[in-house]
């Protein structure tokens, strides 16, 4: 039979178009017809449109990555020695443990939880090496959504991370929103926020910015935060904290930990996500993790069994470069200095751009308070500018930024905050 079917198949070619044949096959053979274009990224769209804007003014305040002075990306110089120092050791390139090196997880829990965690000193974390943030909340979500037999539906903060409800939609987890920001006075709403915190069902996951919430630029005061952790453990929630930003609020890491700290302090079970893109500038390395603070030792140790066999069939291993250089990092006192200089320098950066934000508009003569500029703190600013006032900013003065009017401050240098502030000035002015 398939003597005949090739022959067959010979006769009709040479007696056919060939050309024909071959386009009406490619066209039976599409199999992926009925996929419609996703919607565009908002972020990357914004910084496509900067791409492809040719005027010299123009301004990329949409991209949540750090750039000096120069408007360049920067290169930790802790991270540059730490890449050194590897260089030098002349290592191999082995698989890493599934969970990733355990030096490596014990020096970024002490990170987030403190050197002091009664929780790390009992041995009731799992924590494990995740791919940058994103992968530590798709890792803790889904786990959620697997194992977690309590209220499944994970709270998130009004408004958050627009990737936060987007995993869990791609795992069909239940999310719901709790009253964070309060548009009329630009800070944070603790009154709203407690009373939707006390409507949430026992053992629902309240999700928590740890520090410089994303996109607001708004933290809850220590004070706030006591109260919070009060009210969360009262309900009998379970926090999941998501701590992209550490060091970039306050330049001080471990004030920028505090709310974490704070929470497991109190006896809370928590779930900590972290990443390194930031404070250490690693983007591209995609390195973090994520920790369960569980009730005992023995649970920890299921949590990290199964934690594993998530992971073995996600992407089998994490990637060991970028863990290489946070090692290196943590685990020199010298180096560790140095970085936690160039934390609090790139901090230190952003709170002066702020400050000159804030001067820039208020002296062109702005009718409108902007004391939110320098009270928020990270890497965003909630300007408060509403959607056509952010569409006037892209057309008359090429400066790009979210709709909802989300600045990164980080894009903001000496050369053109006074450009950013003339713009905002004009927008807000009529």
């Amino acid at each position: 039979m398939p003597h005949v079917l090739a022959k067959m198949s010979m006769q009709l070619l040479a007696k056919s178009n060939v050309d024909f044949l071959s386009i009406a096959s490619r066209a039976q053979s599409n199999y992926w017809s009925n996929v419609p274009m996703g919607p565009p990224d908002a972020i990357l769209g914004v910084a496509e449109a900067f791409r492809k804007d040719t005027s010299p003014k123009k301004v990329n305040l949409g991209v949540g990555a750090y750039r000096d002075d120069n408007n360049k990306p920067y290169v930790l110089p802790s991270v540059r020695q730490a890449e050194e120092n590897i260089f030098k050791k002349c290592l191999n390139h082995e698989y890493a443990p599934i969970g990733g090196d355990p030096v490596y997880c014990d020096l970024i829990a002490k990170l987030g939880l403190g050197e002091n965690s009664l929780a790390i000193k009992e041995k009731r974390n799992a924590t494990v090496q995740s791919i940058s943030g994103t992968g530590a909340l798709r890792l803790g979500f889904e786990f959620i959504g697997k194992h977690y037999n309590h209220a499944r539906e994970i709270w998130m903060p009004s408004p958050t991370w627009g990737n936060h409800p987007q995993i869990c939609n791609t795992l069909g987890i239940t999310h719901k929103k709790y009253r964070y920001y309060d548009p009329n006075t630009l800070k944070f709403n603790l009154k709203g926020c407690c009373e939707d915190i006390c409507s949430m069902p026992p053992g629902a996951i309240i999700l928590l910015h740890a520090c410089a919430h994303n996109p607001t630029g708004i933290d809850p005061k220590p004070e706030e935060w006591q109260i919070l952790s009060e009210i969360i453990k009262e309900k009998r929630l379970l926090p999941f904290f998501d701590m992209a930003y550490q060091g970039f609020a306050t330049g001080s890491v471990d004030n920028d930990a505090f709310a974490v700290r704070l929470f497991e302090k109190h006896g809370h079970q928590i779930i900590l996500a972290q990443s390194f893109a930031k404070n250490m500038g690693l983007y591209g390395e995609r390195v973090g993790g994520l920790t369960f603070v569980c009730a005992d030792q023995d649970t920890a140790a299921k949590m990290m069994s199964q934690l594993k066999i998530m992971i073995r069939t996600l992407y089998s291993n994490p990637s060991i470069n970028g863990s290489r250089i946070v090692t290196e990092i943590l685990s020199s006192p010298e180096l560790k200095a140095q970085w936690l200089k160039d934390v609090k320098e790139m901090a230190d950066r952003i709170i002066l751009m702020r400050k000159k934000l804030r001067e820039g508009i208020e002296k062109r003569g702005s009718k409108h308070k902007w004391d939110h500029i320098t009270s928020q703190i990270g890497m965003f600013c909630y300007t408060g500018l509403k959607p056509e006032q952010v569409l006037r900013m892209t057309k008359e003065f090429h400066i790009y930024l979210t709709k909802d009017g989300r600045i990164s401050v980080a894009g903001i240098c000496s050369s053109n905050v006074e450009h950013v502030a003339e713009a905002m000035h004009k927008v807000t002015a009529s």
